[in-house]
């Protein structure tokens, strides 16, 4: 395999300029159908890192429990939960113990022409945080009937027999009424993070993960969002659960399994490409964070663990 390089701008004091402001996630949606379904079993690295996206968002819980950190509330669920989160949320999810969930994905354009006649199809998603909560009340008695829609969306797109397509959008729709229909409180509890608090971070991250290798200070990072360091990291713990220097370590670390599985780069050059200057505190960190060595993981994809 061709070694990759990691395509990093070298860090200059300054934000670095994008096309768009903040990174989202990309969706690669398939070309005639903007929806789509997956199940995921523990955590994925895209999971476990701060991310947004343009789409809507809904998470069944099939087995396990764990937690998600949503625009700064710490949401717990347990088997058989359901969440939504809306586009631009700022959002990481944390296992506990073995967790299996289907995530449900789309683009608001997909009920374009049902907004049309029901401009309220999307309030579950738009009023979070005002009439709704992304964790919806698990003793509704409206809980196992939304299960079943789901499953029956998730069975369609699966099998994609003939016209799939409007159903799955007919069931959608009728999850989403349910939802409008049934969930609305009048005090949603601790409020979210202002955007303006979020918008400093999602820059702040970003700028993060585009410098890896860069040797980040507290005082660095807290003045990329113009604040104290106390008042930083006060509010980068409250929103992401974790330190600003620890969540770049595991970045880094993220990054590093990347690296050892699709390129053929020697480890003590990935612990560098990934901002590790010290490849015995690599190694440990990635054993602690990971559960086997970087060669261990190598071995495991057929490759070789030369260091050199």
């Amino acid at each position: 395999m061709k070694a990759m390089k990691a395509e990093y701008e070298p860090y200059t004091g300054e934000l670095i300029e994008a096309p768009q402001t903040i990174i989202r996630d990309h969706m690669d949606w398939p070309s005639s159908f903007p929806f789509m379904v997956s199940t995921t079993e523990g955590v994925s690295p895209g999971f476990q890192r701060m991310h947004w996206h343009h789409a809507l968002e809904i998470n069944y819980i099939r087995r396990g429990h764990g937690f998600y950190l949503i625009n700064g509330i710490k949401y717990n669920f347990v088997e058989g939960d359901i969440l939504l989160i809306n586009a631009h949320d700022l959002h990481r999810a944390f296992e506990n113990e073995d967790l299996m969930m289907d995530v449900f994905l789309f683009d608001p354009a997909l009920l374009a022409v049902d907004l049309r006649y029901d401009p309220e199809l999307l309030r579950p998603f738009r009023d979070i945080g005002i009439h709704f909560t992304n964790l919806l009340d698990r003793n509704a008695d409206t809980i196992p009937e939304l299960v079943q829609l789901l499953q029956r969306i998730k069975g369609e797109m699966d099998n994609k027999d003939i016209s799939h397509i409007p159903l799955v959008r007919a069931l959608l729709t009728e999850f989403l009424v349910l939802v409008n229909r049934n969930f609305a409180v009048q005090h949603t509890g601790p409020a979210p993070m202002k955007h303006r608090g979020m918008l400093a971070l999602k820059e702040v991250i970003r700028t993060m993960e585009q410098n890896l290798s860069f040797p980040w200070t507290l005082k660095q990072l807290a003045d990329l969002a113009h604040l104290s360091p106390s008042r930083f990291s006060a509010l980068f713990q409250l929103a992401v659960g974790t330190s600003p220097l620890d969540y770049l370590i595991q970045l880094r670390l993220i990054h590093a399994v990347h690296l050892l599985e699709s390129t053929d780069l020697k480890i003590i050059q990935i612990a560098a490409d990934c901002g590790f200057r010290n490849l015995s505190n690599f190694n440990r960190l990635f054993k602690q964070q990971v559960g086997k060595s970087p060669s261990e993981l190598r071995h495991q994809q057929g490759g070789t663990d030369g260091m050199i």
